[in-house]
């Protein structure tokens, strides 16, 4: 029986779209549901402001009149031209055991990305650097931050066979937070923030925290120009991430390190969500807000959601500051367990940070690559 692959057109397909993922995984205990809503937000230009530098399009396959398949397809014009390259990613892929179903999904993303002159298909990779990235194919018997992803094992091995190849790696590590390591992290930091005359911000409310969000961004961009899959947030993407995290973050896990006045560094910790969005099961109402604000209020394990320091500040030390600021501040609640996000496996500077702790590299996920 033969493979049709049906583009994303209307609400009703999109919530096929997104449904389709929680039947692929609805026995599978450690994956983390993202919420519905925000799913089908990203697939819609009028509520996705990254639509405004990506062209994208989203399909699903069918076999014997049932969905077996998903696949998006982007094409981010603005960091294409920041590499001077012509990428196309895919996105959200999803699919059964079954390899003419991925074969026509990639089949499908191919010929859309050679009708826009497109010389490279490379992902899994998401609109930008804050959507999801990564194919998992270590460390499936653990439980993934929010931040990161969980995909099923089979996955890898039909991608290989179309011809995919590795273009880069990120993995990811839970670290155990030693009163040696902590003691060890707070020298440091102190010496340094005498040394350079940097500030300590600490939030005590959401508020306080809100008014930090457009500097904390313009950071971002700062800190991660350079970066594989990266280009610039604007306004309008500043906007909708703001509002989206800003406003459920807890502030006591947040740090901001200014120096003369302006924000040069910042670290976001967030009590681990995994477990709560695994009870919300894709909806904030009429229960998963109650499981999600309790994880937040009541913390087993700190994600180590998001850091960036400005490019003339990488080297004065402000990751110390920061790194020193959230283990002290989850001392005091009694925390000693870190999750990191994906890190690039070459980033030797940061990677090398963990030596001082207790710790396991126990996830590592894959961005492939092929010339179409």
């Amino acid at each position: 029986m033969s493979i049709l692959i049906k583009e994303v057109t209307t609400k009703a397909d999109a919530k096929k779209f997104v449904d389709f993922q929680f039947e692929l995984y609805k026995n599978q205990p450690l994956w983390v549901p993202p919420i519905k809503s925000d799913e089908i937000n990203a697939l819609d230009p009028t509520k996705n402001p990254a639509f405004d530098f990506c062209d994208a399009h989203f399909f699903l396959a069918y076999k014997n009149n049932k969905i077996v398949g998903r696949i998006g397809v982007i094409i981010n014009n603005e960091y294409n031209r920041k590499v001077n390259e012509k990428l196309g990613r895919f996105n959200r892929i999803e699919f059964v055991d079954d390899k003419t179903v991925s074969k026509a999904l990639i089949e499908k993303a191919i010929e859309i990305f050679k009708n826009n002159s497109i010389e490279k298909i490379h992902g899994p990779l998401g609109f930008t650097n804050l959507d999801t990235q990564g194919l998992l194919i270590e460390g499936f018997e653990h439980l993934p931050s929010v931040a990161s992803v969980y995909h099923l094992p089979y996955y890898k091995e039909h991608i290989e066979a179309l011809g995919f190849e590795k273009e880069n790696d990120w993995v990811e590590f839970r670290l155990t937070v030693g009163e040696h390591a902590q003691q060890k992290a707070s020298r440091g930091a102190a010496l340094i923030t005498k040394r350079y005359g940097f500030e300590v911000v600490r939030f005590s409310n959401k508020k306080e925290l809100q008014e930090y969000g457009n500097e904390v961004f313009k950071v971002l961009n700062d800190a991660f120009v350079e970066l594989p899959y990266t280009n610039k947030f604007n306004d309008k993407m500043i906007k909708l991430y703001s509002e989206k995290y800003f406003k459920i973050l807890n502030p006591k896990y947040v740090r901001v390190v200014k120096k003369d006045k302006e924000v040069v560094g910042f670290v976001v910790g967030t009590p681990s969500l995994s477990e709560a969005m695994i009870k919300a099961k894709g909806k904030l109402f009429p229960f998963g807000f109650i499981h999600i604000l309790n994880a937040m209020k009541h913390p087993k394990v700190i994600d180590f959601f998001l850091t960036g320091v400005k490019h003339e500040y990488q080297n004065a030390g402000v990751a110390v500051i920061l790194f020193a600021e959230l283990q002290e501040e989850m001392a005091k609640n009694g925390l000693n367990t870190i999750e990191t996000t994906g890190i690039f496996e070459t980033n030797h500077n940061v990677i090398s940070n963990w030596k001082n702790y207790e710790h396991i590299q126990h996830k590592r996920r894959r961005c492939f690559v092929k010339t179409i």
